[in-house]
């Protein structure tokens, strides 16, 4: 097994990734974070993925240790598709045919879009915590956002978010480690990519009125009051989904319960 640490320059962004080689698999799994996270909050499935697959394993940009090039320091905007074509050009730079993918909560919408833009590189999908749909009360906390978001600090904001998505005790860990992720972030890329995620209803919409027919399993906590709900709906209409509900788990079910997600996934992808 070969690690490698290396970061390949797309168009406006250098994003760091990590590959880890198996000595006979050519199946690759690519991993994708969401917003406010970075790479490392997959360090409790590194080590059983690497023993079947190919791993990849990315920072998006603004995360981790992905950072803005000088010119586009002064971009106000980003969109899912550039976001998305960012993760198309690491997979072509490393001549990666096609892939498994694994997204946590605003990755799965990243992973979405990337299978209905460049269907041939997606194998199958895999969406912990996925976002398919924006309750009544995840649109009037988005739309607070986006009054405070200029006034209020961006970490106290974060917080707030971090503790309505995962307000359990046993959602601690979860948590803090995204609170401490968060930190890393500049003010400016925050409201960034809270801007964006402030704009994903006409997207979502899309996502549920088509059934892309690419092997997907949803694997949601029971306690992921804000988003469970619509994910049950949309497994029930489309006919290449599944979903596998962990018991006593919130909103980032590889974090939270990793064992029993990590020997759902790797028995969903070998399964195919």
């Amino acid at each position: 097994m070969l690690f490698i640490l290396y970061c390949a320059i797309t168009k406006k962004y250098l994003l760091n990734y990590y590959t880890y080689t198996h000595a006979s698999s050519k199946e690759w799994v690519t991993f994708v974070h969401g917003a406010g996270g970075s790479s490392s909050i997959w360090y409790k499935q590194i080590r059983d993925f690497k023993k079947h697959f190919n791993v990849l394993i990315l920072d998006l940009r603004g995360h981790g240790n992905s950072k803005p090039s000088i010119k586009d320091t002064f971009n106000p905007k980003y969109t899912f598709d550039s976001i998305t074509e960012d993760i198309v050009e690491v997979i072509e730079h490393l001549n990666i045919e096609k892939s498994h993918f694994i997204g946590i909560s605003l990755g799965t919408i990243l992973i979405r879009n990337l299978a209905e833009k460049r269907p041939a590189l997606v194998q199958s999908m895999i969406m912990g915590g996925a976002i398919i749909k924006l309750n009544i009360r995840s649109q009037i906390l988005m739309k607070l956002g986006v009054i405070f978001k200029s006034v209020v600090p961006y970490m106290l904001l974060y917080k707030f978010f971090a503790f309505i998505i995962m307000p359990k005790k046993n959602h601690k860990k979860s948590r803090s480690l995204f609170v401490n992720e968060a930190k890393k972030l500049y003010q400016k890329e925050f409201i960034r990519w809270f801007k964006l995620t402030s704009e994903i209803n006409p997207l979502l919409r899309f996502f549920r009125a088509k059934d892309i027919k690419i092997p997907t399993l949803y694997v949601m906590g029971a306690e992921d009051h804000l988003f469970l709900p619509s994910i049950k709906n949309i497994v029930s209409k489309h006919i290449t989904s599944s979903l596998f509900v962990i018991e006593n788990c919130g909103h980032v079910v590889n974090v939270e319960q990793p064992e029993t997600f990590n020997t759902q996934t790797i028995r969903f992808i070998t399964s195919l």
